[in-house]
């Protein structure tokens, strides 16, 4: 799989050297790219460090979901409650110790997440 990218370089501009063979999904901040496949749970990030330009030494087996910010990304598997988040750390990218299991929604602003049990009404934002 090949991809063309194109822009600042330093804002994922260039993703060549990148395999995208078996990617089902591409997500972005305002400065970074992630290609996932979901099959298979690679996936590769590349742009600005700041806006979650690296995703290495994260797993992402069984990831349901993507949401983004425009600072950062977080990936969840809504089956295990179990979600990684990158990019910066002020702005959503850090979700490190929260509990997601039931949660049925997550919501972003600019710099924010919401996730939600629409059944119980329990939120939790970061």
């Amino acid at each position: 799989g090949q991809a063309q990218c194109w822009g600042s370089s330093n804002s994922g501009g260039s993703c060549s050297g990148l395999d995208f063979a078996g990617v089902t999904d591409v997500y972005s901040t305002f400065a970074a790219f992630m290609a996932l496949n979901k099959e298979t749970g690679q996936a590769q990030c590349w742009g600005d460090l700041g806006y979650g330009g690296s995703c290495s030494g994260l797993d992402f087996a069984r990831v349901t979901d993507v949401y983004r910010t425009h600072t950062a990304f977080m990936a969840l598997n809504k089956e295990t409650g179990q979600a990684q988040c990158w990019g910066d750390l002020g702005y959503g990218g850090s979700c490190s110790g929260l509990d997601f299991a039931g949660m049925t929604d997550v919501y972003s602003t600019y710099v924010s997440f919401m996730a939600l049990n629409k059944e119980t009404g329990q939120a939790q934002c970061w």
